[in-house]
């Protein structure tokens, strides 16, 4: 490692949360003659890169910087460098440094960009800086809510991968997502909420935290529902509940084993093909005092993609016409080359084209990869 990019390290370490990109561009000036940097974020919607400190969005899929955030690789383009800001996975944005007379400078500004992923992820529970900056609007109180409880958006390990969206992202209510991994299992939980306002977003929360709570314990998948489902009828006795998939898939086996809680589909890409997965209906979480779940299984094979996808993807509407099992077949099998992210990115964005803007319902979409034990 190259002294600079030691020194940058240091740098993002000691600088206040708010100065990071500051404190990094007096180092590049210094170090590389670098004038001009700038940290553009991804936003809530996956459809603009944001500079922080103000200027265009980025909205054009053939930029530059568009192309290193979709393809997580350095793109040099006329004297100007873009270095994808990613951390294990969860792709933040893009650092734009300029000019850039060599381009054999990139892998080490990579580095740097990669160190800054990592600053920007630790700094950002105590800041708002960075949250501001990647909204092109206002959140609603429910959306605030639901994306301050996301474990992230992306989540990259050599024997999975993983990613996750919700839509409308700058008003979504009680659609949401959650996930953990040991490096032996993953775990996921697709929720597709009940109500509207931040009283959805609430009933959320409460399910999500109850879900933790109970896999955090170590215990069985079906018992971590039937723990949540307690808890959300201890409080609003069945007048409240919602559905739930959860999922827990062995890294080593690729075993999957799954509770479908009145749930949103499960969805197989194997091999170019899409199956949905028949699982065992069980009562929503919190309908009925007293309920037992029952865990089912699936083997799953190497290079296999799961999709779990909640009614609001099914069931929009655009042209009173609904998207429907064929459209979102179609658009599933398309989705094969890309990576999770990018497969989520693809789908939701051709909903909102289906309905001609944002949704009216709220709708979730989680992608995970097997890619099989690793030695």
């Amino acid at each position: 490692m190259s002294e600079p990019v030691d020194e940058a390290r240091a740098t993002l370490t000691a600088a206040p949360a708010d100065l990071l990109v500051r404190r990094i561009a007096e180092l590049l000036e210094r170090e590389y003659g670098i004038t001009e940097t700038e940290l553009l974020q991804v936003d809530y919607r996956l459809a603009a890169l944001l500079p922080l400190t103000g200027g265009d969005e980025v909205t054009s899929p053939g930029h530059p910087a568009w192309r290193c955030f979709d393809h997580e690789t350095p793109v040099y383009a006329d004297g100007t460098g873009y270095l994808p800001v990613n951390m294990r996975g969860e792709r933040r944005g893009v650092l734009r440094v300029a000019p850039l007379t060599d381009d054999g400078l990139l892998s080490e500004l990579l580095e740097i960009a990669t160190a800054m992923a990592h600053e920007l992820t630790a700094v950002d529970p105590g800041t708002d800086v960075y949250r501001i900056a990647r909204r092109t609007r206002r959140l609603t109180l429910a959306a605030e809510v639901q994306w301050e409880l996301l474990p992230g958006r992306s989540r990259t390990r050599p024997s999975f991968s993983l990613a996750g969206q919700l839509e409308p992202a700058y008003a979504v209510r009680g659609d949401s997502f959650d996930w953990s991994d040991d490096g032996e299992r993953v775990w996921t939980a697709t929720i597709n909420g009940m109500g509207e306002g931040v009283a959805a977003s609430m009933l959320t929360t409460l399910a999500t935290c109850a879900l933790r709570n109970a896999r955090r314990a170590g215990i069985p998948l079906a018992d971590q529902a039937t723990l949540a489902d307690q808890a959300i009828y201890d409080l609003h006795r069945g007048e409240q509940h919602l559905s739930t998939l959860l999922l827990e898939l062995d890294l080593r086996t690729g075993l999957l084993t799954a509770v479908d809680a009145g749930s949103p589909r499960l969805v197989l890409l194997r091999a170019g093909q899409v199956t949905v997965q028949p699982l065992e209906a069980q009562f929503p979480l919190g309908m009925f005092e007293g309920t037992n779940y029952h865990e089912q299984y699936i083997q799953l094979q190497r290079g296999d993609r799961l999709f779990m996808i909640s009614d609001g993807v099914i069931d929009a509407t655009g042209r009173n016409i609904r998207y429907g099992e064929t459209a979102l077949d179609r658009m599933l099998r398309r989705t094969a080359p890309m990576t999770p992210l990018d497969a989520v990115r693809s789908l939701l964005g051709d909903l909102r084209a289906f309905v001609a803007g944002d949704l009216t319902d709220d709708a979730v979409v989680v992608c995970l990869d097997w890619t099989g034990p690793q030695p």
